[in-house]
């Protein structure tokens, strides 16, 4: 089931995508929540409403008639994992980590599929990483990496957009993975049931139709339900957490010399099974400052 939360009509509620076509939820199966996270809380028995609602073949509309939002609009977290491709880790020559590399991305960040990516005034050393993010569908802590499918409520694709300077001045790198827009998802959340093996993907990114990254989630060094361990081992997970798995070679930083991202500049990514999620980079307009 390809979960989306969409905007139509002035309202932003959430969908079941069939094909060329979204049900909407809200009039299909109006006793069920009208967000995404409220929906994944709300547990299976709400993803059955979901599913059978969307079967029914009713309340439907094109989507070609609806905005697609993020799936998530506010992540309660936002969660990056850095050197996490093993190809990766030999284009950048650096020492394969031990545990997982984590970061914060700011939930301010988000941004959903076809919404413009902001080169920033503050620096234009502008990256893509293209990633498989996953979905937590229940509340969980401490949870063994046998046991982490329980948790997951589904996949998406999110584009880790990074400002390589700002990222680079101090060990967390927080602040350069989190500018306002720099955080794309979508264009949907594909339920678990549909992805038989998220450790088997091809993951590909393109800028202007020139492929950058090509490569498979098999090549993860720590994989989804290592993550989901090493996490909850910590803290407490939530549902609508966004754990974004980590990137692959053919970052642009990557290449002699860089392939930076400018203005005008579409970035696509394709994951298997997945969908595809596609920006623009524009210039950041005037309209941001807020004083």
């Amino acid at each position: 089931m390809k979960l989306a939360t969409f905007t139509e009509g002035g309202s932003t509620r959430i969908g079941v995508v069939v094909g060329e076509e979204i049900t909407d939820l809200a009039a299909a199966a109006p006793g069920l929540p009208r967000d995404m996270v409220a929906l994944l809380e709300a547990g299976e028995a709400a993803l059955d409403a979901a599913r059978a609602a969307a079967d029914g073949g009713g309340s439907r509309l094109p989507l070609t008639s609806v905005k697609l939002e993020a799936p998530i609009l506010r992540p309660p977290k936002f969660i990056g994992i850095g050197l996490n491709y093993k190809d990766h880790i030999e284009e950048t020559g650096s020492k394969t980590p031990e545990y997982p590399m984590i970061f914060n991305k700011q939930t301010t960040c988000v941004t959903g599929p076809g919404d413009p990516v902001h080169l920033p005034r503050a620096s234009h050393v502008l990256d893509y990483e293209g990633e498989l993010g996953l979905v937590i569908g229940r509340r969980c802590r401490h949870v063994p990496k046998e046991r982490a499918n329980e948790v997951i409520a589904g996949y998406t694709i999110v584009n880790d957009v990074s400002v390589r300077d700002w990222q680079l001045r101090v060990p967390t790198m927080t602040i350069g993975k989190s500018f306002d827009t720099h955080g794309p998802m979508g264009p949907w959340l594909v339920t678990k049931d549909e992805v038989s093996d998220p450790h088997s993907l091809h993951l590909q990114t393109f800028v202007n139709d020139e492929k950058r990254q090509d490569s498979n989630t098999k090549e993860l060094l720590f994989n989804c339900f290592d993550l989901i361990e090493h996490l909850s081992t910590a803290f407490t997970l939530e549902p609508g957490d966004v754990i974004a798995t980590g990137t692959s070679s053919g970052v642009g930083i990557g290449f002699r010399p860089p392939k930076l991202l400018v203005a005008g500049d579409v970035v696509r990514i394709e994951i298997e099974g997945i969908g595809v999620l596609q920006n623009e980079i524009i210039e950041e307009p005037e309209s941001t400052t807020l004083i």
